[in-house]
């Protein structure tokens, strides 16, 4: 289990003393835990790739804002994060197989127009979630249906 390999990667960095990833697999580790205090379950594989995901999408919103206002150090901080949060994640996925995955979704739904947005990235977003920016496979399906 996903939870599990984190918690084992905690103790990893505890015994080797490295600070910076523990304090990042701590908040990883918190991340997790708010979530199945708030929803009263525990998380599954597929629901801890989504927390993760939001907490890479989150680090690259703060780059993006940290390298604007000319704060090169917290851009660099964060960039380091999403580096351990990424060894977590599965590998990602490339154009063509993101490609591939739309054309199928499209082709099981029938979708022609925008109005089935909505049924493509329902496909979609399990089959990607964790592996592919799904703001950027959001856009793509965009474009096919166009």
């Amino acid at each position: 289990m996903l939870k599990q390999q984190i918690t084992d990667a905690m103790k990893a960095a505890m015994k080797s003393g490295d600070k910076a990833r523990l304090g990042v697999i701590r908040l990883v580790l918190a991340a997790i835990k708010q979530r199945e205090v708030d929803e009263r379950t525990e998380l599954d594989d597929a629901q801890v790739l989504a927390v993760l995901d939001k907490m890479v999408k989150q680090r690259r919103d703060s780059i993006t804002q940290y390298a604007d206002a000319g704060r090169n150090e917290l851009a660099d901080a964060e960039a380091a994060e999403i580096t351990v949060i990424q060894e977590f994640l599965p590998e990602e996925l490339s154009d063509d197989e993101i490609a591939a995955i739309i054309d199928a979704a499209i082709a099981d739904t029938g979708a022609a127009s925008m109005r089935d947005m909505g049924k493509v990235m329902g496909i979609v977003k399990p089959k990607v979630q964790g592996r592919a920016d799904v703001g950027k496979v959001s856009g793509l399906v965009k474009q096919k249906l166009a």
